[in-house]
């Protein structure tokens, strides 16, 4: 009994340990990439700000994505998704200036690295407004959710910016 006694005293004694460590190291660090989450910002006042921020950071990722990618509508013959939706024809991810892809196939990866020629368009798509997150929605598929459910997913900050000529149909058929 007396040996059970000091092994939980042991491991209370541990466990106040690594808490006070932790709560030191976390006053040690400053900046976090955590959100606080007592939002002591009125809703009014958030929404205000996201909203005056929109113009600005739907820009910005629009400019993101001609950058990385070609976007036009050119629907290749005779191919088509569910539902009889064009599908896009063609590589669309652009290529750095002065680079064809005969020549990034006859670069080591090594030499595409020390170039910096690799394809913009090849690296992951950063959220829109990465600092709020949150998903986002094409138009066409809020408002059929809207219509079957009543449900209204648009928000007030920040719209969907991929074209729908380059998105499945929605809903989806399920055979």
């Amino acid at each position: 009994m007396n040996l059970l006694k000091h092994r939980g005293m042991w491991v209370l004694s541990a466990i106040s340990l690594s808490l006070a460590f932790h709560v030191a190291h976390a006053q040690d660090q400053g900046k976090t990439s955590y959100m606080k989450v007592d939002i002591t910002e009125a809703f009014a006042s958030t929404t205000e700000r996201m909203q005056a921020a929109k113009p600005d950071i739907e820009r910005r990722h629009s400019n993101l994505l001609s950058e990385r990618y070609d976007l036009s509508d050119r629907p290749a013959r005779g191919v088509m998704m569910e539902r009889d939706k064009p599908l896009q024809e063609g590589v669309r991810v652009k290529l750095p200036e002065g680079v064809t892809w005969e020549t990034l196939a006859s670069l080591s990866p090594e030499e595409i690295r020390d170039k910096n020629v690799f394809p913009k368009g090849f690296y992951p798509l950063p959220h829109p407004n990465h600092p709020e997150g949150g998903m986002v929605f094409p138009r066409f598929e809020i408002a059929e959710i809207k219509k079957l459910d009543g449900r209204d997913l648009t928000r007030f900050d920040l719209d969907f910016d991929i074209p729908s000529i380059s998105c499945p149909p929605f809903p989806r058929q399920f055979i």
